[in-house]
């Protein structure tokens, strides 16, 4: 149906209704002529004000709240104190809404799990480390053998992301620490050693209930002790789910697992050596209750253009980042006061991208990866935050922990 636009509103017999004035708060010159605004109008009701007011120009503004921003962190607090004992710092970074991923690390000492979860978080490694959201090892620390990070950290971004980092797992530094320090133990563990290999246990069984994404970072391949944590992990979960009832819930609340393997060398990046590791990795978690493949994929990342698609068939959650040195640095070599490449007809050859470029990947997959479900409710942030502490004190109070303390005495 054609309709005609009226040109003069008195040659077509208007009624004089639609001939009004326009002042006050009438309809407008291109509603009474029948023709729709281009814009939409809002009417805003200013609740509580005088007839002055109401009669004003009104502001767009005026009536509608803004969103506030969260605040934004700019380093890395405590969740966990190095005395094991629960902070409340971070509650006050936390907000009212659900859609949050929480990302946790582990992993033995002087593999690189700060520098990865701070460059996970988006943060640019300057020179000045303090720069960093969690703060990598010094070198006086490196050189003695310590540890940098104690208890867990947390940090959260704009993105809401939550990172955890934690303690090294069987840190050496911490038990020399307890043994030359001659710090007092909790009563009911008599040895240093029987105390460090719980914390670790405690630490890692708390992760595993309370993050969507868990990476086990390593920096040569493979370390077993690693793997059996993984698996005594594996018994804890059951006996946990037990409470549930039903057995097969387990898998809902159980997180993706991914090994990531750091300073990797360019002969590891070969499709040989990557199957390789694949096939041994699918052969110790085998048995494994956790989501361990499946999820993260380097055959996405077209770091292997190529190769065929099928090429991994057990392909694990594994990831591979090289040793990290300035663009152009692992190619050349030096020989007196010059320069010169190993590889003059590829000058630019590394035989993979630089580590910028796989950090860039690896972040991308990290934060798509799926996000399970960490209790029958869906928590907001700070409902997580309860539910976390809950946790954790349960974790401490864990009679399956006790039990394995007291067959390691």
């Amino acid at each position: 149906m054609l309709m005609k636009a009226r040109d003069d509103a008195g040659k077509t017999g208007t009624p004089p209704e639609a001939t009004a004035p326009t002042s006050g708060s009438g309809p407008s010159k291109m509603e009474r002529e029948g023709q729709r605004p281009t814009q939409p109008v809002y009417q805003i009701q200013n609740r509580g004000m005088g007839a002055s007011a109401s009669s004003s120009a009104v502001d767009p503004m005026v009536g509608q709240s803004k969103l506030v921003p969260p605040e934004k962190m700019k380093h890395s607090i405590k969740l966990v104190d190095d005395q094991m004992n629960w902070c409340d710092s971070a509650m006050e970074y936390l907000r009212d809404q659900t859609d949050m991923l929480v990302v946790g690390v582990i992993g033995l000492q002087g593999t690189g799990k700060s520098t990865v979860m701070s460059l996970l978080s988006a943060n640019t490694p300057e020179e000045d480390q303090r720069y960093f959201v969690f703060r990598p090892q010094t070198q006086e620390i490196k050189e003695r053998g310590g540890n940098q990070s104690t208890g867990i950290d947390f940090f959260i971004t704009q993105e809401r992301v939550i990172f955890l980092d934690t303690q090294p797992m069987l840190s050496p530094s911490i038990l020399d620490h307890l043994i030359n320090n001659d710090r007092k133990l909790p009563p009911e563990y008599n040895l240093p050693h029987t105390y460090v290999e719980m914390q670790s246990l405690q630490i890692a069984a708390f992760l595993f209930t309370v993050c969507h994404v868990i990476i086990v970072v390593q920096d040569w391949f493979t370390d077993s002790n690693m793997y059996s944590s993984c698996e005594g992990l594996d018994s804890y979960l059951l006996v946990g789910s037990s409470q549930r009832n039903v057995e097969n819930e387990l898998s809902d609340y159980i997180p993706s697992i991914v090994f990531l393997q750091n300073k990797v060398r360019r002969d590891d990046f070969c499709p040989r050596s990557l199957n390789s590791m694949h096939l041994v990795v699918d052969k110790l978690m085998a048995h494994s209750h956790l989501k361990y493949k499946g999820t993260l994929s380097m055959l996405d990342c077209n770091i292997f253009p190529g190769l065929r698609a099928d090429y991994l068939s057990p392909e694990v959650n594994m990831f591979l980042l090289p040793v990290q040195e300035n663009d152009g640095e692992d190619n050349l070599t030096k020989a007196g006061s010059g320069t010169y490449p190993l590889f003059s007809l590829l000058p630019g050859y590394r035989g993979h991208p630089s580590f910028s470029t796989m950090v860039s990947k690896l972040r991308s997959q990290i934060l798509s990866m799926p996000r399970c479900q960490l209790s029958h409710t869906i928590l907001t942030e700070k409902n997580w935050f309860h539910y976390a502490a809950r946790i954790w004190d349960g974790v401490k109070k864990s009679s399956a922990l006790s039990e394995y303390s007291r067959l390691l005495c």
